[in-house]
């Protein structure tokens, strides 16, 4: 019940705050390349429920229809602006609206994608209990995911094979370790990594 209460107060104020500098990047991104300012996709949340992600477009339009579903840092398809964003996470502050929505929480194990979590399905009945987060270990973890595909001959299998089953494991983590302290030390360790 907290937590809902704390999700909901700071995200609104987070985008009061923001929304100017949120604006501006909406305008940024319009002038550099041609397509929508918000990315949607639809993420499996709590209990199997699918909800559509906010982020900011950081891909070509239509970027989904020319390759996988995942990213390397290399990959032609990321925008000029879109490879900004990335770098400093500013793409996943649109998802104030999917907590303010009660879709998502400000931590909890990422939401994927339906095709992701049926691979592994049996993992995710578990992890489907709680809120999909902004945050968690495996976002600080894999602050460099992108990086970490890029020289993959198939990004998708790498994500699939290698990276995916350790973030489950660190999603397992959080599930044992939630409590409002967990929460604000993978907030404030999140913060200082952006800094940083």
């Amino acid at each position: 019940m907290f937590k809902r209460f704390f999700d909901l107060v700071v995200s609104l104020i987070g985008l009061m705050v923001f929304a100017p500098f949120l604006l501006i990047i909406a305008v940024v991104l319009k002038i550099d390349s041609p397509g929508l300012v918000f990315f949607r996709q639809i993420r499996v949340g709590q209990f199997g429920t699918s909800f559509r992600i906010f982020k900011f477009r950081t891909m070509v339009s239509q970027a989904e229809k020319l390759g996988p579903q995942v990213s390397s840092g290399d990959d032609p398809r990321i925008t000029r602006v879109g490879r900004f964003l990335r770098k400093y996470k500013l793409d996943e502050l649109p998802q104030l609206i999917n907590v303010v929505k009660g879709e998502m929480s400000f931590v909890g194990p990422r939401p994927e994608v339906p095709r992701y979590v049926e691979a592994y399905k049996n993992d995710y009945r578990e992890i489907l209990t709680v809120k999909p987060g902004i945050t968690d270990f495996a976002s600080l973890e894999f602050k460099d995911e992108n990086e970490l595909l890029k020289n993959a001959d198939d990004p998708e299998k790498k994500y699939l094979d290698e990276i995916l089953p350790v973030k489950i494991g660190y999603y397992r983590k959080y599930l044992k370790e939630q409590s409002l302290k967990t929460d604000l030390t993978l907030i404030i360790k999140t913060l200082w990594s952006i800094i940083r």
